[in-house]
């Protein structure tokens, strides 16, 4: 199987401190059956040895370039990686994940050459227990053009307790001027979510998106000490902070009745990060879970938002931390902190 046009494909990959699992990392991408691509390994200050391994691998295979920088975040490190990559699309993987042989193959068969275009496909959730579980998107497979996207797409983003498209940087093949044109609004003090400040205005601009058909070729490894899933005592201000970036984005990109129906969205999307951060505050911070999330439930912009502004809440995890935000009190606080723990526990067998 041949590209149509053998487009150049960067694939950035950000590394801290993820020597265990770096050599598949890297190994999955060299063996991509799709010859025309480089890899970047950004080192943001890695303190376990993970800088050495990467100048390691670069040395057995040209297509890698190594770029070692002080720990700066996330952010900054795959900034850095769109800023000395040359490809006309970029793929960005995690240091601690990794993908089939086929993906970027299969990928570049579906793009056209555009410069506002994404490829998006599927991922499997792999649990150190050994469980799997996949993850599709929840928009048809298909080709969406801009009107399509306009219309079907971008009203849909925000505000669910499930994705209609994936806001993750993985799993995608995305035009580098998407990215480059709308990096900006990804700020390096959110930690959690970030993605999310760069991709609803790369989703917005975008002039043709194609779903995969059931393609689940990015393995996602669920490490349960990782970032994402540790208790982040700054989560609550990251949130707010991102509310804050969504609605910049909303009223730079949207106008008119677009511009309300997407701030409404956002509002809801805002309450489904509340429950992140109830989430973060029940199974995380075992001595003051329940004064901080009483403050964050009883506070006024929360209450008022909350009582305004109904979701729809279907798993039965965020239905008691939505029943905590709707109805804060020391019992519920101290039932969300038992059920989270119990909940956990089962996910990681």
């Amino acid at each position: 199987m041949e590209s149509r046009g053998n487009y150049k494909i960067s694939v950035i990959v950000t590394v801290y401190n993820t020597g265990a699992y770096l050599e598949q990392c890297v190994g999955s991408l060299t063996g991509q059956t799709y010859p025309y691509l480089e890899i970047l390994l950004i080192d943001d200050g890695s303190k376990d040895g993970s800088g050495a391994l990467c100048d390691s691998l670069a040395a057995k295979d040209e297509r890698i370039r190594v770029f070692h920088k002080p720990n700066g975040g996330l952010v900054s490190a795959w900034k850095r990686g769109v800023e000395e990559s040359t490809g006309e699309y970029l793929c960005f993987v995690d240091s601690d994940d990794w993908v089939d042989p086929e993906m970027l193959e299969e990928m570049s068969q579906l793009l056209t050459g555009g410069d506002r275009e994404i490829v998006a496909g599927d991922y499997v959730i792999e649990r150190s227990s050994g469980k799997r579980e996949y993850v599709y998107q929840r928009l048809a497979p298909g080709i969406y053009e801009r009107e399509q996207i306009k219309e079907r797409v971008v009203p849909d983003l925000l505000g669910h307790e499930s994705r209609l498209v994936t806001v993750s940087r993985c799993m995608k093949l995305t035009a580098r001027k998407l990215i480059e044109d709308n990096a900006h609004y990804c700020d390096g003090r959110i930690v959690m979510g970030e993605d999310l400040a760069v991709m609803l205005p790369v989703l917005i601009d975008c002039e043709r998106l194609t779903v995969m058909d059931h393609k689940a070729y990015y393995h996602y490894r669920y490490v349960d000490a990782s970032m994402v899933h540790k208790y982040d005592a700054r989560l609550y201000d990251n949130v707010r902070l991102l509310r804050r970036i969504l609605y910049r984005v909303i009223e730079d990109k949207l106008t008119g009745r677009e511009r309300e129906l997407a701030l409404a969205q956002a509002d809801k999307e805002y309450i489904f990060l509340l429950l992140l951060v109830l989430k973060n505050e029940a199974r995380g911070n075992p001595s003051g879970y329940r004064d901080h999330i009483l403050a964050v439930c009883r506070s006024p912009e929360n209450r008022e938002l909350v009582k305004n502004t109904p979701v729809t809440v279907r798993d039965s995890a965020n239905r008691l931390l939505y029943l905590t935000l709707k109805h804060p009190s020391g019992m519920t606080a101290g039932a969300l902190r038992a059920a989270m723990i119990w909940y956990y526990r089962g996910k990681a067998k």
